[in-house]
């Protein structure tokens, strides 16, 4: 169908549904198959070639997955898209798309753990050079970056402290040194609340586990193309030049703007084999048709838990990008819807295990390593997402002992507030 004149609300709902003409279904099909027929070996010659579109096998593309893409393509007005089967799946295929043995990513400090562990340690084992700006401002990032340079990555909020960099800053610094902007908008949920394309990126990935889901159902990631970056400039022969393994195919001159999500999809999944399965793609599916009414009602929420968590004897600090003492709350203002965000932090005063112990008390907001669900979620990070970072790296990425990060759900915000109450209550 044709999409480009709707707004977000309509999209999440009716892009890539595809009317059934044989049962008139009005939802989308779950296909569990792994291989498909082939109409003769011309046609299955074409599609391994690539040089005429469908499907071969599960594990490059599905029919179900296809819808799933068509609709976050279209809520981020992007070229395409494509699912993989985590987060962590679409950073690592859209680095190796990019970069290769030598080259080198500049990123930001402000990372989520397993982020971070990614670049400086598998990354590096690949030959690839994660330098870590010193900070989040376009001249932190300027500093590193030299003819080797392939991408420049940050997030559209940090994870955990979200902190919320100048994406127009980033945006005009990547188009002036002429290298890829890659940004992780999974606080962004799905361009809702931020959209990094209207910034000057290049390319999003989310991890669709969170809002894109937002029911903690599935597992998934998504990579998204903005069809913006010249990849004719002769710094990445990988797509603009003879690819090996399609017997000299040019990805830039067969496919044009969508050169980079093909590459994606046919080196990516074909060698990595990170495909998402169809039920985890119609879960997706069906979460996003209520997305933009959940994001509302939780930020709604995170707002008048930190206001309680603010005047409560017993927080040291609160970390919320809608309050105006927050560092980041100009950027806030500027790059997100409402301003603000779900997820919010604060230190609680006492030690780590008055903190643990806070936690462990809690009996309707649940301790798990979790954003965007529909149930409220306290995470510990010293001790869960960011356990395996030594404590410099730990300092530097704003975690403390005493830090907690919560992501609202879909409760009234009145019952997690007095969640919170009777177990301050235990901490003494």
């Amino acid at each position: 169908m044709e999409t480009k004149n709707y707004r977000f609300e309509t999209l999440q709902i009716h892009a890539g549904l595809q009317p059934d003409e044989a049962t008139g279904a009005r939802g989308v099909a779950i296909y569990p198959t792994a291989a498909y027929r082939f109409k003769s070996c011309d046609q299955a010659a074409k599609l391994f070639e690539l040089s005429e579109a469908g499907n071969i096998y599960t594990r490059l593309q599905n029919p179900t997955t296809t819808a799933y893409e068509q609709r976050i393509a279209a809520l981020y007005g992007a070229v395409g898209a494509l699912a993989v089967s985590s987060g962590m799946s679409a950073i690592l295929v859209t680095v190796l798309s990019l970069a290769a043995e030598g080259d080198n990513i500049v990123a930001s400090p402000f990372l989520y753990g397993g982020t971070y562990n990614q670049f400086r340690i598998t990354l590096r084992k690949l030959g690839i050079d994660c330098r870590i700006a010193s900070g989040e401002r376009p001249e932190d990032f300027e500093a590193l970056i030299d003819d080797r340079t392939k991408a420049l990555y940050a997030e559209s909020m940090g994870n955990p402290t979200c902190a919320v960099p100048d994406l127009e800053g980033l945006g005009n610094l990547a188009r002036r040194r002429d290298v890829p902007l890659v940004i992780d908008n999974t606080f962004g949920a799905a361009g809702y609340l931020c959209n990094p394309f209207e910034w000057g990126a290049n390319i999003v990935v989310d991890s669709a586990t969170k809002w894109i889901n937002g029911h903690g159902t599935g597992l998934g990631g998504i990579i998204v193309d903005g069809g913006n970056y010249n990849w004719a400039n002769g710094k990445f022969p990988q797509i603009d030049g003879p690819s090996e393994g399609y017997h000299g195919l040019n990805f830039h001159e067969a496919f044009g703007p969508a050169a980079f999500i093909v590459k994606c999809r046919v080196d990516g999944l074909r060698d990595m084999g990170c495909a998402p399965s169809p039920f985890d793609s119609y879960l997706m599916m069906i979460g996003l048709e209520t997305l933009s009414l959940r994001v509302r009602h939780e930020v709604e929420s995170a707002r008048k838990l930190a206001e309680y968590c603010r005047c409560h004897p017993k927080v040291e600090r609160v970390s919320f990008v809608g309050f105006d003492t927050h560092p980041s709350h100009e950027n806030a203002r500027k790059y997100y819807r409402f301003g603000s965000s779900a997820v919010f932090n604060v230190e609680l005063k006492g030690t780590l295990e008055s903190t643990v112990r806070f936690v462990e008390s809690l009996r309707l907001a649940a301790n798990m390593v979790m954003i965007g669900d529909s149930i409220t979620v306290v995470t510990h990070p010293a001790s869960t997402t960011h356990r395996q970072l030594s404590d410099a790296d730990l300092a530097a990425a704003g975690v403390t002992p005493t830090l907690l990060r919560i992501s609202l759900g879909l409760e009234n915000a009145d019952d997690i507030i007095e969640d919170f109450e009777q177990a301050f209550s235990q901490i003494g």
